[in-house]
């Protein structure tokens, strides 16, 4: 028996550490790591599932070809497999070019081995990538406008707020490890506010629940402002010091009032006060946003709103107060903290592509000319179930010559692959990986050989680059494959970190250097001004949004009418469940035992508008698309919502974002596929 230290590389605020147990080269036992703090508790169902997710006999464990007469897939060799793509990249790079293949790589897993892809595609003379995120880009841009930089404090800071904030956030189930030090604080006489359209297990200890009419967020935060400012319950001494742009800001929220702010979120105007009583009378106050309410068209302005109300009350800088959004304080590696600088979405005209949007990825797709598409790679991703406009995200997929797909299990998106290539799981091959609500930089430690024919990434890319006689095609630096070349590519990128080995990541995780407990505790703010802005005038240039964070409706908003609110008068609410990530897990028995069912989550009112019972079946609809779903009665829900958790594969009922559209945010070039709208009816017959 031999136990190693490693970490989940998954997309999850998390990042756990772990002990696994191995005996006879299987894993027989995952357990707790206590050297990561945030995470000692221990690793969640999905993280015991991993056992299964390894030697699931629905694993792909060889390339396989689609055999388009049968629509299925044949099992082939890796040389035959590696043939076939090295003759379509070769065909296309000559006629219409390289830039005809599209890379999509998405946040499957975390890893600076991730970056080989992009070293391949660079050798092979270029291809189309994406630009832009499904996830938080929004929070990102609007956090980096105001602050500077995107930090939070250390997770276990927020013990010691006297005002928790979970605005659009189900941390009990997306956060998990987050609601221990919650839990803490509330025993020690926090109060904990949850501002949520769904009744959620995060609200169980909360002194206030507050149910927002979808997207308006921004315009709760503002009325909070007003009264704030009214009141006098704001900090003169910290705006004057650290405070850009706050005369300009009260001149705007002194029309924004509570009254106001009540018509627009359908939020009764007590509570309203009873929030701004809360802030002006508590502290230190944290808020911690979620992602899902900043995937709307107003998202960036409405991250700005929120950020506000803790910049004029002081709330940034001291312990048990501040933002807790994105945390890239592990992030040591990347070259430039703004990516955005690093992945511009045109070059200037007359200047070859080089990306389209994620967010608007079918049309990009569609839309893309000189060259057209005519290939696709993908890994890491699932982006016919998961990026918005699902079908025609499939149309572009599908009117491609050529599709491969690397993934260890036949996804939606592996289903319309022409090759589908095995990956390895996060046990087979070492890495170095950092985290987005902590700190520490972990060790992915290697600790089993792959099974079956799994190849890891970096050893298709040399074997194709060998193919296509790429220079560095040999080179272990560029594509590192056995032990020895991974662990020196680690090595020599952990170099301008002395304090960072192999040897000391071996032992269990380590904070970044530089890392900070209290951010922004020396109160400087790396912005144009050298202060929190709350008025920015980059926000102009560069997102064409207002200076201040004005509200402004969101598309799909039933105030704008637009298209007819009696058409589609419902918002679908898509949120994340605790046993997936995303469109990951579900797949798994041990999951599927545990885990939620594709179901229709409506409140009773609305049910009862339609005749709708508990347990019918119904059709939830727009015109993008519908599913068929059954139908639970749920008085948590804000009346005039629906909710279906996403990730669901089409094979299991249909994904959410048949539904959604593919717009992109106001700013950072996010995803707005929350900002959606559809009708519900009954479907008798089942």
């Amino acid at each position: 028996m031999k136990v190693y230290t490693t970490a989940c590389p998954r997309n999850c605020y998390s990042t756990c550490a772990m002990r696994v147990e191995v005996e006879d080269g299987r894993i027989r036992r995952i357990e707790p790591h206590a050297g990561n703090a945030a995470t000692a508790g221990g690793v969640c169902l999905k993280g015991l599932s991993y056992v299964e997710r390894v030697y699931s006999p629905d694993r792909v464990l060889h390339p396989l070809r689609r055999n388009p007469e049968r629509g299925t897939f044949e099992r082939i060799s890796w040389d035959e497999a590696l043939g076939i793509i090295a003759g379509k990249l070769t065909e296309l790079r000559a006629d219409p070019g390289p830039q005809s293949v599209l890379y999509y790589q998405a946040s499957g897993t975390k890893g600076l081995l991730n970056a080989l892809g992009m070293k391949f595609w660079r050798l092979y003379g270029g291809c189309t990538t994406t630009y832009g995120d499904l996830c938080w880009p929004a929070g990102l841009e609007a956090t980096r406008l105001t602050l500077g930089d995107n930090k939070h404090s250390a997770p276990w800071d927020i013990a010691d707020a006297r005002l928790i904030v979970l605005w659009g956030k189900n941390a009990a189930e997306t956060n998990i490890h987050q609601m221990v030090f919650i839990d803490q604080a509330l025993d020690a006489g926090a109060q904990l506010v949850v501002i949520d359209p769904r009744r959620t297990e995060s609200a169980e200890r909360a002194a206030l629940l507050i149910q927002p009419r979808p997207g308006s967020d921004g315009a709760l935060a503002l009325a909070v402002a007003h009264l704030l400012i009214k009141a006098d319950q704001i900090d003169h001494d910290f705006i004057e010091r650290h405070v850009l742009g706050f005369p300009g800001f009260a001149a705007m929220v002194d029309e924004f009032t509570p009254e106001r702010a009540a018509g627009i979120t359908d939020v009764p105007l007590r509570y309203i006060h009873r929030l701004a009583e809360y802030f002006g009378a508590i502290a230190p106050a944290t808020i911690s946003p979620g992602y899902g309410m900043q995937r709307f068209t107003n998202s960036g302005q409405t991250m700005r709103a929120m950020l506000a109300v803790l910049a004029i009350t002081g709330n940034i800088g001291r312990p048990g107060a501040g933002w807790v959004y994105a945390n890239l304080q592990s992030h040591i590696f990347d070259a430039v903290r703004d990516p955005l600088a690093l992945y511009p979405p045109q070059k200037p005209d007359g200047v070859v592509r080089v990306s389209i949007s994620t967010a608007r990825l079918g049309p990009a797709m569609l839309e893309t000319r000189d060259p057209p598409l005519r290939m696709a790679w993908v890994e890491r991703g699932n982006p016919i179930t998961q990026n918005p406009e699902t079908n025609t995200v499939l149309e572009a997929f599908r009117g491609l010559d050529f599709r491969v797909v690397v993934d260890q299990f036949l996804t939606d998106t592996a289903r319309e692959a022409d090759i589908v290539l095995p990956a390895k799981t996060m046990f087979e091959q070492s890495d170095v990986i950092g985290a987005y609500w902590h700190s520490y930089i972990q060790l992915k430690q290697k600790v089993i050989e792959p099974p079956g024919e799994v190849k890891p990434e970096s050893e298709v890319y040399r074997l194709l680059a060998q193919r296509l006689g790429l220079a560095r095609a040999d080179d272990p630096q560029a594509f590192p494959v056995s032990d020895a070349e991974v662990e020196a590519y680690l090595e020599k990128a952990l170099q301008p970190f002395p304090e960072l080995t192999l040897d000391r990541l071996r032992e269990g995780p380590q904070l970044a250097p530089g890392q900070e407990e209290v951010a922004y505790s020396d109160f400087r703010f790396p912005t144009r001004s050298g202060k929190i802005e709350l008025e920015s005038h980059e926000a102009v240039e560069r997102w064409g949004v207002d200076p201040l964070p004005l509200y402004r409706e969101p598309v799909e908003s039933l105030r704008r009418h637009v298209p007819d609110p009696d058409v589609y008068p419902l918002y679908l609410l898509t949120p994340n469940t605790k046993n997936r990530i995303h469109s990951q897990f579900n797949n798994l028995m041990m999951i599927r035992q545990l885990g939620d069912e594709p179901l229709l989550y409506m409140h009773p009112d609305d049910a009862a508008k339609r005749h709708i019972r508990d347990g019918e079946w119904v059709r939830v609809f727009n015109d993008r698309g519908e599913l068929v779903l059954e139908s639970r009665l749920d008085n948590g829900l804000k009346a005039g919502c629906v909710c279906v958790t996403n990730g669901w594969w089409i094979s299991e009922g249909g994904t959410v974002n048949f539904c959604s559209a593919a717009r992109e945010t106001d700013m950072g070039y996010g995803a707005a596929f929350h900002d959606v709208r559809v009708q519900v009816e009954v479907v008798r017959d089942g």
